[in-house]
Parts: C-alpha cells; sequence; structure tokens
C-alpha cells in the first residue's frame, strides 16, 4: 500500500465528498474549498482531507504544501498534440491579413499539416507528441484527449492514433484518443467529396476499432469543411461500430453541427462561437457538453462564444486548449482560464469548474477525476503560495504550478 499526504494546504480547492456528473447553469458558480487544508491519497486514489488540526501522522510519504493551494488536475477535453512541426509562416499571414479559410483555401492550414505528418515517421511523430505531453502534464494537465486527423489517409490515421496509444503507455496521463478522419478534405477528394467520406466510413472507421485505437469520434461539421449530412452519414457509422461522437461544431458560422452532434449523442461539441437560441434550446437536458475553446478564438481573432447566454440558459460549459499548430499552438489551460473570465466574463468559480468537473464529463471521465472527492484517482497540483484561487486566472503570464501529482506519485 502506497500512501501520501499533502499538508499545511492554503486552500484546498473543488472539495466535493459526493461530486455531480455535470455543474449547470447556476450551480457553476459554487466552488466549495478547506482552508489550511490536508489531503491523504493512498493507492493512487484519493482517501480523505481535512482541515490541519484533524491532519494524520504516521504517512508513508508527506509533501509540505507550504501554504501554496492544491486543486484537482485539469482535465483538457479537446486537443491535436499528435503533429508533425509547426505553422508559424500562417501565423504571419494572419498578421497581414488572410483569414483562417483563406489560408486553408492556399493549401495551408489542416492540409500543411497533413502533408508534414504524411512525411514524418511514426517514431519521430511520438517524440514530438511525447514532448508536447510532457509540457502539458507540467502546466497541471492531468487527464487529456488527443485528436488524430492531420493524417487524412488510412495509413496516416492509424499512425497517429498508434502514437497516442503509445503516449498513455509512455505518461502518467489519463489519455482519451479520438479519431478525427473528417478533419478537413483532402485536396485529391475535392471533386469527388463522397468518395472520402466512403473511404473514412468504409476502410477508416472498421480499421480504427478493430485495431481498438479509439474512444471516440469526432468530425470537423463546420463552413467550408463537412456538411450535416456527411456528419450524420460518418456518425451513424461510428454509432453502429460502437464509437461515441465529440463534435467540432459552429465555430466559423450557424453550421447545424450542433443539431447533428445531439442527434447522435455526442459526449461533447467543441468550439460553439456562432451559438443561439436555438442551438441552446437543442443543448439543454441533451447529454451532450457545450465545450468552448477560448484560446482559439483568441489566437483567430474571431467571435467570442456566448458563455453568459448559454450559463443563464442553464447549460453547462466545459473549457479545453484545443492545443493544435494552427489555432491554438498552447496547452496552458491556466491561459485558457484567463481567457474564459476576460474574453467570456467567466467568473473564476465557472471557469475551475469548466476545466475540472464539467471537462471530465467531456472526456467520458466524470466519475474518476475533475474533483476532491474520495475514490477519484489522485491527480492534483500544488501552486506556489497565492492569496486566492481567483489569483490562477488573474495572473495569467506566472506559471504557479509549483508540483505535480499524477495517480497519487509526485512527478
Amino acid at each position: 500500500m502506497s500512501t501520501l499526504l499533502i499538508k499545511n494546504i492554503g486552500q484546498l480547492v473543488q472539495v466535493r465528498p459526493e461530486a455531480p456528473v455535470v455543474l449547470k447553469g447556476a450551480a457553476m458558480s459554487e466552488l466549495p474549498t478547506i482552508d489550511n487544508a490536508w489531503i491523504l491519497a493512498i493507492d493512487g486514489l484519493i482517501h480523505s482531507f481535512g482541515e490541519m488540526e484533524n491532519c494524520p501522522i504516521s504517512i508513508d510519504q508527506v509533501i509540505d504544501a507550504e501554504g501554496g493551494f492544491v486543486f484537482p488536475s485539469w482535465c483538457d477535453s479537446h486537443t491535436h498534440i499528435v503533429y508533425a512541426g509547426s505553422r508559424e509562416s500562417e501565423f504571419v499571414d494572419k498578421i497581414h491579413g488572410l483569414s483562417y479559410e483563406e489560408i486553408a483555401r492556399r493549401g495551408g492550414g489542416i492540409l500543411n499539416s497533413a502533408r508534414r505528418l504524411q512525411a514524418t515517421y511514426e517514431d519521430d511523430l511520438f517524440e514530438q507528441a511525447l514532448t508536447r505531453a510532457i509540457e502539458i502534464q507540467g502546466y497541471g494537465t492531468g487527464a487529456v484527449e488527443i485528436k488524430s486527423g492531420y493524417g487524412l489517409t488510412v495509413d496516416d490515421e492509424l499512425k497517429m492514433l498508434r502514437v497516442i496509444r503509445r503516449l498513455r503507455e509512455a505518461t502518467d496521463l489519463t489519455i482519451r484518443a479520438t479519431f478525427l478522419g473528417a478533419h478537413a478534405l483532402p485536396t485529391e477528394y475535392k471533386e469527388n467529396r463522397s468518395a472520402y467520406i466512403d473511404l473514412i466510413v468504409e476502410k477508416m472507421l472498421p480499421k480504427v476499432v478493430s485495431e481498438g485505437l479509439a474512444d471516440f469520434v469526432d468530425v470537423f461539421c463546420d463552413k467550408g469543411f463537412f456538411t450535416v449530412d456527411e456528419t450524420d452519414r460518418i456518425l451513424g457509422a461510428a454509432n453502429r461500430l460502437g464509437l461515441r461522437a465529440k463534435i467540432h461544431a459552429n465555430e466559423l458560422d450557424y453550421s447545424g453541427g450542433i443539431q447533428v452532434g445531439v442527434k447522435h449523442g455526442a459526449l461533447s461539441v467543441d468550439h460553439l462561437e456562432f451559438t443561439g437560441e436555438e442551438e441552446m434550446e437543442v443543448l439543454l437536458n441533451s447529454g451532450t457538453m457545450p465545450t468552448l475553446l477560448p484560446s482559439t478564438a483568441f489566437f483567430l481573432k474571431i467571435k467570442q462564444p456566448p458563455a453568459r447566454e448559454m450559463i443563464a440558459a442553464g447549460l453547462p460549459i466545459a473549457l479545453a486548449t484545443d492545443y493544435n499548430p494552427g489555432s491554438s499552438p498552447s496547452g496552458r489551460m491556466q491561459f485558457v482560464l484567463s481567457l474564459a473570465c476576460i474574453n467570456l466574463r467567466m467568473t473564476p468559480e465557472e471557469a475551475i469548474n469548466a476545466a475540472t468537473i464539467n471537462s471530465a464529463y467531456a472526456m467520458g471521465l466524470h466519475e474518476t477525476h475533475g474533483s476532491i472527492t474520495p475514490g477519484k484517482v489522485a491527480n492534483l497540483f500544488i501552486t506556489s503560495k497565492i492569496p486566492s484561487f481567483a489569483f490562477l486566472p488573474y495572473a495569467f503570464g506566472t506559471d504557479l504550478v509549483k508540483t505535480v501529482i499524477l495517480n497519487g506519485v509526485a512527478q
């Protein structure tokens, strides 16, 4: 039996003896804490916690938080960290006024990353992705969803998913894999869209499932990418094979992506910059988690999603980084919280809940991650000494994560 005690905690944040599945509407502003606290993990799971006056004494390993705060690790439910190289030249194109869609039409964007990935050996791809995985772990992320989607051929999509499987084996992160063959239309299928959908449905999906390489399926259902009818066909095929959906939707326009995602029981619909009353009504009581990616809207300088209106309508919200080389080249969840507070007008309580309990749900991990709850995985981080939990999104340029604990072990 292995034990870990963290003592002298300035504040233990997101303490829930019984954690809710999701937090919706007004409940997102509730964030329970314990001041001057301790927490005990046994065999990788949270066992108990309380105030220092009742702190256990005889424990194998003890970490003194020295007044720092302890949070449950971030759950980053939308990333693309398996990619080859970078795309800073497109960053310069954006400075000169080209839009995301214009860059894509010129062969940039996702197709640029696809060309690079197809030319990269699996081992090299793994080493690049491992560096990013270790990076986000150091930022306090303990669970992460990683998508394919830069392969766009049968072999290269499988290559990406094998890399994600290797990351799961090589790190202490909790990792969920998502097959995103419908990320962009390859150039060679430009005049025959249906043939690429056939390839996804008839060859890619069966191979992905037979090799057990993915937990979810995703489609970029948006203006200039995949239509509602194409998305409907792909998700229908995936459902029959046992893969649940997670959808890119409504980033660039009102696309119908939210509606088709809910129709197929998607676990989450992500981006949602274009979300109106009709979309909110569809999401209410659906079981589908609206997931916002504020660093993407920030980087692309596009419309901000209506977070305040969504919360007022009684919806839950999750937050994620969308870490990728083209529209969000950062995996720092602390900065995502800052953007959520600054640009989306979410409170620190709402942002923390969105990045823990609700984002755990968006990955299918709500029973094991996202809160300080007995029996959940002991994925935690200790901050430097800070005056309040609101200081975390406030001090957006300061790295406040001092110690990371994954599965009850200090990293």
